[in-house]
């Protein structure tokens, strides 16, 4: 059976398991994050497919289940899986994405490796994908692309289906023209981009370099601007915008351009925070801090999440102010990513040693000043961590929106507790009224932090409310409201 929503992803929806020697497909334990919101979509369709990849030793196995139907809260469904040899997840994944991609859509030009890219390999899986949606989709069918490492799947869809309107999420970043066009293949990947009828970002920042690195490389016919909402400006953040591109018209066609951040299920956390097993739990960790203040800071292990420069910041702090020797103590979690890949071992082991250097210095036999933690937590745990923390110091480099930050602001019903968030992070602009802080400033880093632990509770508080009025705002259900809008009116103007 054709479909009329089909979303386009690299990863399942759903969890592979071990039981009793089988491979069990169990649903997504919590609600909160951003699979279960893409598969709220599948109540708007009659029916729906979601595409994503699986590792295969023979993908010319006719045992491998390629089309599998799934059953579960969110309704009945088909996944069409691609099946991937290692080599070629290793090639369009770890290398072209990862080491060519990932560093220029960040900014860190300096960490661009061109060399081993295999961009015929990529050009080979991306359009593995463009025929899984193209063989599933229905006539005029949704079909909504997500994130770079499927850059060419909208234009090679379009080649093939002309009927159906095809949505593009970008989860990351978008960078000005003169650090995208590092790229060899930026001709290539925009003109791509440019066969969707929408393409989203998270903020309008995003956006606008889009549209200047669009207007760059190709001739656009016209560009409609409008005005930022108000409670997304503000001077006090790098990433701010006044201004928005809302489409563009190239060769004679209307492309819109969506800015809408992802959100977190904000009433989902909050409302986890008030069961009272969480609330003792987080009695428990308060209680055995005793005095000390705690600082938490949550992770994966990149360098973009600026995790040396976050614990430098930290080392200078109790260097000069030796009072707060003792008093205080930071859990720095950085869930450590592939060893495999030289990028990410060398910024874990650059962690691990900053931290061991640290606890080496400043360290007693009653107080360890870093608790390091480079495992995932799970949600649970994390949640009353949330909630006893008296500071959650977020301070990536560069990060397309960041999470963690909202989740720590939803945790907080109880009103309490101070965000200092990196103001290049995507989630500054909406969340300005945290304490703001420059990265790449060693006086703004150390500032940041002694500021949020001397703030009085009458700041603490009034700031808080104002943060989760916007976590409450843009949630994960808004960021879908609106794509479903985008879609609609898209989906109408192609009928």
């Amino acid at each position: 059976m054709s479909s009329d929503l089909v979303i386009v992803y690299h990863r399942q929806p759903y969890e592979e398991v071990e039981e009793n020697g089988k491979t069990v497909l169990r649903e997504n334990k919590s609600p909160n994050g951003i699979v279960p919101t893409l598969k709220s979509f599948f109540g708007t369709a009659e029916h729906a497919t979601w595409i994503a990849w699986k590792l295969a030793e023979d993908p010319a196995n006719p045992g491998f289940e390629k089309v599998v139907e799934i059953n579960d809260n969110h309704g009945t469904y088909n996944v069409s899986r691609l099946p991937l040899t290692e080599a070629q997840v290793k090639s369009f994944y770890h290398v072209s994405s990862k080491e060519a991609f990932w560093p220029i859509l960040h900014s860190f030009k300096e960490k661009f490796n061109y060399d081993p890219v295999d961009w015929p390999t990529f050009r080979e899986v991306n359009w593995a994908f463009a025929e899984a949606a193209a063989r599933e989709a229905g006539k005029g069918a949704r079909v909504w692309v997500h994130d770079y490492n499927l850059w060419l799947v909208p234009g090679y869809l379009r080649q093939l289906r002309s009927d159906v309107t095809i949505s593009f999420f970008h989860h990351t970043p978008f960078p000005a023209a003169d650090m995208f066009n590092v790229l060899p293949w930026r001709r290539e990947i925009v003109d791509s981009l440019l066969k969707c009828d929408i393409i989203g970002f998270h903020i309008p920042r995003y956006a606008s370099n889009f549209v200047a690195v669009a207007n760059s490389l190709f001739d656009l016919d016209d560009i409609t601007i409008g005005y930022v909402a108000p409670d997304l400006v503000s001077d006090g953040t790098a990433l701010s915008e006044r201004r928005v591109p809302t489409s563009i018209t190239q060769d004679g066609r209307k492309i819109a351009i969506s800015s809408a951040s992802v959100g977190v299920s904000a009433a989902y956390i909050s409302g986890r925070s008030e069961e009272p097993e969480l609330k003792q739990k987080a009695r428990e960790i308060r209680e055995g801090m005793g005095d000390e203040r705690l600082i938490l800071s949550v992770g994966r292990t990149d360098y973009t999440k600026g995790g040396v420069d976050q614990l430098e910041s930290f080392e200078r702090v109790l260097e000069d102010n030796p009072d707060l020797r003792g008093k205080i103590k930071l859990m720095h979690v950085s869930v450590s990513a592939d060893r495999k890949m030289s990028a990410y071992a060398r910024t874990q082991t650059g962690i691990e040693e900053t931290a061991g250097r640290i606890n080496g210095r400043f360290g007693t036999l009653e107080w360890q000043p870093i608790a390091l933690i480079s495992r995932a937590i799970p949600f649970e745990q994390l949640l009353s961590y949330y909630m006893a923390a008296d500071v959650a110091w977020i301070t990536p480099l560069v990060d397309g929106m960041n999470l963690v930050c909202k989740e720590f602001v939803a945790a907080r019903s109880d009103g309490d507790g101070v965000l200092v968030l990196s103001e290049f992070a995507g989630a500054a602009v909406e969340l300005h009224s945290a304490v703001i802080t420059n990265p790449f400033s060693h006086r703004s880093m150390d500032n940041a932090i002694l500021t949020a632990l001397e703030m009085p509770e009458e700041e603490r508080r009034a700031r808080m409310v104002e943060l989760r009025k916007a976590v409450f705002r843009y949630t994960l259900d808004a960021w879908a409201e609106e794509h479903k809008h985008q879609f609609d009116v898209s989906h109408a103007v192609n009928s």
